[in-house]
């Protein structure tokens, strides 16, 4: 196991780099999920790793392990104190906790998070990283504009295809549609057609559903009473037909 706070140096050495996981891997000569796990803080890598990493990255052992540049061999003890040397260094630790897997450390040199998945949100003076099983998903460039990995931008884009269903006025989509049955006489014209009405929760909760993915925002008894209605004024099969409304709490049980 190795330091968090030297694992999250490694980070964000090879992110001012601009460096991927696997290019890194690549050029030391050793596997992506090692990589990982040195970030992660799971594992250390040997004396000949660190010495690559260093000549890679362009700092000293020193300053990699510890946070901290070499001191000059000309400095004096009268010397005053320079920034990086200080009791304030931008690595000094303010709030580190470790829960189990998720660990949270809070610095001055910046803010990272890391749940029970692997997910790693890094919030520093060099922009916002957020990861997700060793790769990247959301960052911040050199060009300090912020980017994001292909999923990501698919599921964004997907949240706002669901956002424009939200939006549709179905409301007076059942309206049109039942005066059309009422005027055209169709599923039973004035009397059943305001059946109609009762898919105006349905559609909402349908989209809500599949946008958060969870089917039990779905509104199923609104569902069970309307097939209900339908059944018994159709087939006059009010019962059985309650039997439906047993499905509910199945519903439920099951989803949950």
């Amino acid at each position: 196991m190795m330091n968090i706070e030297i694992a999250n140096r490694l980070l964000q050495y090879r992110k001012r780099m601009g460096l991927s996981q696997e290019e890194l891997a690549e050029k030391i000569g050793v596997s992506r999920q090692a990589v990982s796990k040195w970030e992660r803080a799971e594992a250390a890598p040997d004396t000949d790793n660190l010495i690559e990493l260093s000549k890679i990255y362009g700092v000293s052992l020193d300053e990699m392990l510890k946070g901290r540049p070499e001191a000059a061999p000309n400095n004096t003890a009268e010397d005053p104190p320079t920034a990086g040397n200080s009791d304030t260094d931008s690595t000094s630790e303010v709030f580190n906790a470790e829960d189990g897997v998720e660990k949270v450390h809070i610095g001055f040199d910046g803010i990272h998070v890391q749940d029970k998945n692997g997910t790693k949100v890094d919030v520093d003076r060099n922009g916002v990283f957020v990861e997700e099983n060793g790769e990247q998903k959301v960052y911040t460039g050199t060009d300090g504009h912020i980017h994001k990995s292909p999923d990501i931008i698919e599921k964004e884009n997907e949240h706002k295809r669901g956002s424009l269903w939200l939006k549709l006025p179905y409301p007076i989509v059942t309206v049109i549609a039942y005066i059309l049955f009422g005027t055209l006489n169709v599923m039973g014209g004035w009397s059943y057609g305001w059946i109609i009405f009762l898919t105006i929760p349905l559609y909402y909760t349908l989209v809500k559903a599949i946008l958060m993915r969870k089917v039990k925002v779905f509104c199923y008894p609104v569902l069970v009473a309307m097939v209900y209605l339908i059944i018994g004024f159709a087939f006059n099969w009010w019962h059985p037909g309650w039997v439906l409304f047993l499905t509910i709490p199945l519903f439920y049980w099951i989803v949950d």
